[in-house]
């Protein structure tokens, strides 16, 4: 028996260990996920001249569904949960509505922005949170918790003054994608809020992907109606650009599987902390690449942002 104590001690420290590696390979790779599509969906609406944002958000979309279907119904990562009214099938068909102007405006912001100050208005999600939070459902937060938000606008407003590449319309569609995003956020915790209706994210991606597929059919038939036409015509003279579409959207798939699986792993709040610093983190690494110009006035205001982020996430936490 006494000889049996070391052996378990060392048993529980590797598995400990072990955990350990497992969650920081679903960090890792949530990052690499979100930071690489981000940098990837830059580099296609920029850089290489495919410029069909919403085509582009309807590829994500359809590798979106049909990835989810094959890990929820083929390898059972998470139970199969059905709709189980017509009512419930129209609040999911809003989500997606507004999901889908999330990402179209923040591919179309992509094509005039820069990754970094597009990260930098990205991260004033708290704020409108805030704001659609107490519009819709007249819940207040403590005084500190607005007063953190104070940094986080004034943050952008200073970045926005001191960024050489500011682009109007793209600023635009970008803190339309942010308002957007924290709706969805809003309208989902109020729509699904009954016991009989949530839904895990994996089941309200498998839902939500093909909704948004059918929604953004139309949109790009009409909006970009060249869009088959030009992108046989890039095929013909660089072949890469099938791999880069392919690849792309398979990694728009993984971005939303490695967030549900490192908030599984670890909790909600942890998720939010880890999201600030991979803003920063995409930030630095859109700069090394493509060489945007950065003032030292843009780095200050989107630092400001950052720390009043960091701080609403404080407030929250302890307001509790």
């Amino acid at each position: 028996m006494k000889g049996s104590l070391p052996l378990q001690a060392g048993k529980s420290a590797g598995g400990a260990g072990g955990g350990r590696l497992f969650t920081l390979g679903l960090v890792s790779s949530w990052y690499a996920s979100n930071i690489g599509v981000l940098l990837l969906n830059k580099y296609l609406l920029s850089n290489y001249g495919f410029r069909f944002p919403i085509f582009l958000t309807m590829c994500h979309m359809m590798a979106c569904s049909l990835l989810c279907y094959v890990a929820v119904a083929w390898f059972k990562m998470v139970p199969m949960q059905t709709i189980r009214s017509r009512v419930q099938f129209m609040k999911i068909a809003a989500l997606s509505a507004i999901f889908c102007t999330s990402v179209v405006s923040g591919n179309v912001s992509l094509k005039y922005l820069p990754v970094s100050f597009n990260q930098a208005v990205g991260a004033t999600t708290p704020f409108f949170t805030a704001v659609f939070a107490y519009i819709m459902t007249v819940k207040r937060e403590a005084w500190l918790t607005y007063v953190t938000l104070i940094p986080v606008v004034t943050g952008v407003i200073i970045a926005s003054g001191g960024e050489p590449s500011f682009h109007l319309f793209g600023f635009i569609m970008c803190i339309g994608a942010t308002a957007a995003r924290a709706l969805k956020s809003v309208l989902q915790g109020i729509l699904l809020s009954s016991e009989g209706e949530k839904l895990n994210s994996m089941n309200l991606l498998l839902y939500m992907a093909p909704i948004a597929v059918v929604l953004l059919l139309p949109a790009t038939l009409f909006m970009e109606p060249n869009v088959l036409g030009m992108t046989v015509a890039l095929a013909r003279q660089d072949v890469k650009i099938v791999w880069y579409l392919l690849f792309n959207s398979s990694l728009a798939y993984f971005v939303n599987l490695t967030n549900f699986l490192v908030t599984k792993h670890t909790s909600a709040l942890t998720l939010q902390v880890l999201g600030n610093a991979k803003g920063a983190v995409a930030v630095v690494v859109s700069i090394m690449l493509f060489r945007n110009p950065v003032s030292v006035t843009g780095m200050l205001g989107y630092t400001l942002t950052v720390i009043g982020v960091v701080l609403y996430s404080e407030a929250k936490k302890r307001c509790k």
